[in-house]
């Protein structure tokens, strides 16, 4: 997954409910689906900053001490700047590029 070339909008944006639930034709699992895709992205995009950002990590017994790592920064501001995980979803959603299946027709058809 690239998220960093991710054409998302960072923006609030207003989706046409109709192109939503074109693939599944009920908005609710549409929903559903998109939802759990963006769930998906969160849990990499965290792993990826969490050891980015353990790269930087000074270590000490002193609670009383923080320091500020420039890198650890810049490194935190990027990643607030893409797009949140829900609009990379919709736009995977809308790119037919989630594969999904519905169980309940797989078990009508045996």
């Amino acid at each position: 997954m690239d998220i960093k070339n991710s054409s998302a909008p960072t923006t609030t944006t207003t989706y046409n409910r109709n192109e939503i639930d074109a693939q599944t034709e009920n908005i609710y699992e549409a929903i559903s689906i998109i939802a759990k895709r963006a769930t998906q992205i969160n849990t990499e995009i965290k792993k990826e900053l969490v050891n980015k950002l353990d790269e930087f990590a000074t270590y000490n017994d002193s609670l009383e001490e923080v320091f500020e790592n420039k890198e650890q920064i810049e490194v935190s501001k990027f990643y607030e700047r893409l797009p949140k995980p829900h609009a990379i979803a919709v736009e995977e959603w809308l790119g037919n590029k989630i594969y999904y299946r519905d169980t309940n027709k797989e078990e009508e058809q045996k």
